[in-house]
């Protein structure tokens, strides 16, 4: 939930579990964002093809990352932008402000960012006396509920329909305390309404970016909402928040990428707004910003870069493996205690606030394997799950018991013998014992299963027995 932290995984999980509005609100994503990514694939034969296309793009950008990252900077300050370079949260924090009150801001509109997640920068810009405003539907949704997002697109995927009006009717206490609030057509409409002033009243719009352009020093965002155009062209000022994996050589590139992201993430073949932004509004310009900002953000990144996790860095943010993960589907995105959940939040959280602050998470995974089936990026989730396990276990952060038993597994694994032996004994016994109802309802080092569902008592040969068998 909010304000926990990742450690708290397993905590918040059973709370997850048994959260009867939050099962209602993820029950349906099988039915909604999985059969929607099928179907918008099978349409498009060279799909497969598009992915390791993709995939080539992002190799060679984080191959070359300096030089492209240098080259972007460059057409950006040449079109009449700034660049702002952050090594971590506290700098892009400071720079976002050190604008703003240059300017003398006092609302600052917001279109969606995940990186204006991870550095907090509402909550800076709230103690230094400057209004946020969320724009996106979902964003605002979870700003009225002082919460944070559940899911990289889909904000509120958490919360029922009824949920979102009683948050609208405490919310909007200066409207008809009478009005039906059970249609989503009617949500969408009052906050449209409330949102319009804040548009027009907004000094700096701030935005992320789902690509970073080095050949035009363009910036792109992806969205299903007009909330992200306004929010870039009405202020005076813009402000983009990214951070340098985004980079990508050129505008075919870009549009490569594209191909894939929406088909992957909403099961459209384009979402409803792919905007470019490049520099401030020039003479003849009907509209756009007197200034345009870049404030790009390491925060981590480089240190991946060259580690068996940089493959990481490819990903574009698109949700599939959240929505086809078996975990996510159960327990939400809340329940991780960060910015980022589901398989790629379980590996991209270690590597930004260390292993130590997110030991659960690579855990947090049956190894299916569906995240790196779907992953437009073709990035190898399930690999780097067992890396951060393996750097979980080489610093001791594995509770002793775990470690005790690994390590007698492990002796056992190196002398078959023993382990024929030992594993023959146990389950005669738990044979005979269990014989009477088939399956046993607790037994001892074996709660977390029995916990949920029955264990089936062992009957007949062993896998060796049968192995030895089929051999002669």
């Amino acid at each position: 939930m909010p304000g926990s932290t990742p450690l708290a995984f397993k905590d918040e999980a059973k709370l997850a579990l048994a959260d009867a509005n939050l099962q209602t609100a993820l029950a349906g994503m099988d039915d909604t964002f999985v059969a929607w990514r099928a179907a918008a694939v099978e349409r498009l034969p060279e799909f497969e093809a598009l992915r390791d296309a993709a995939k080539a793009v992002k190799d060679h950008a984080l191959a070359n990352l300096d030089f492209y990252l240098e080259r972007f900077a460059d057409n950006v300050e040449a079109g009449g932008g700034k660049v702002h370079w952050c090594a971590d949260a506290d700098a892009a924090r400071a720079a976002v402000l050190a604008i703003c009150r240059r300017v003398g801001a006092r609302t600052v509109t917001k279109g969606k960012t995940m990186i204006g997640e991870e550095i907090a920068i509402n909550e800076h810009l709230e103690a230094n006396g400057i209004t946020p405003v969320e724009t996106d539907l979902g964003e605002y949704i979870i700003q009225l509920r002082h919460e944070t997002p559940s899911h990289l697109i889909a904000p509120a995927i958490h919360l029922t329909v009824a949920q979102v009006g009683e948050t609208f009717r405490e919310a909007h206490r200066d409207l008809d305390p009478n009005r039906p609030l059970v249609d989503p057509g009617d949500m969408l409409s009052e906050a449209r309404i409330k949102l319009r002033k804040s548009f027009l009243a907004a000094d700096v719009g701030i935005t992320g970016a789902n690509f970073l352009i080095a050949e035009t020093g363009s910036t792109v965002i992806v969205t299903n909402e007009g909330n992200g155009d306004l929010t870039q062209i009405l202020p005076r000022v813009h402000i983009v928040i990214a951070s340098i994996e985004k980079i990508v050589p050129t505008l075919n590139d870009a549009s490569t990428i594209l191909r894939v992201l929406a088909r992957s993430a909403t099961g459209q073949e384009m979402s409803v707004y792919t905007t470019f932004s490049t520099g401030p509004r020039r003479p003849g310009d009907l509209d756009g910003p007197e200034e345009f900002h870049v404030v790009l953000l390491d925060n981590g990144r480089t240190a991946m870069l060259g580690t068996e996790f940089a493959d990481m860095l490819r990903c574009i943010r698109c949700g599939a493996c959240l929505d086809h993960c078996p975990v996510y589907q159960k327990v939400g995105g809340h329940a991780y205690g960060w910015v980022y959940s589901g398989p790629m939040g379980a590996v991209l959280t270690p590597g930004l606030i260390g292993i130590e602050k997110a030991t659960p998470l690579p855990n947090a995974s049956t190894f299916c394997g569906r995240c790196e089936s779907v992953c437009p990026m073709r990035i190898p989730l399930p690999k780097m799950l067992r890396h951060w396990r393996e750097r979980e276990f080489e610093r001791h952060l594995t509770p002793s018991r775990y470690r005790t038993g690994m390590a007698l597994w492990g002796f056992l694994a190196r002398h078959p013998r023993l382990y024929r032996l030992g594993s023959g004994m146990v389950a005669r016994l738990l044979g005979r014992l269990g014989r009477r109802r088939g399956a046993f309802r607790s037994l001892p080092l074996a709660g977390g299963w029995t916990a949920y569902r029955d264990m089936p008592a062992p009957e007949g040969a062993s896998f060796h027995q049968l192995w030895a068998q089929r051999r002669r």
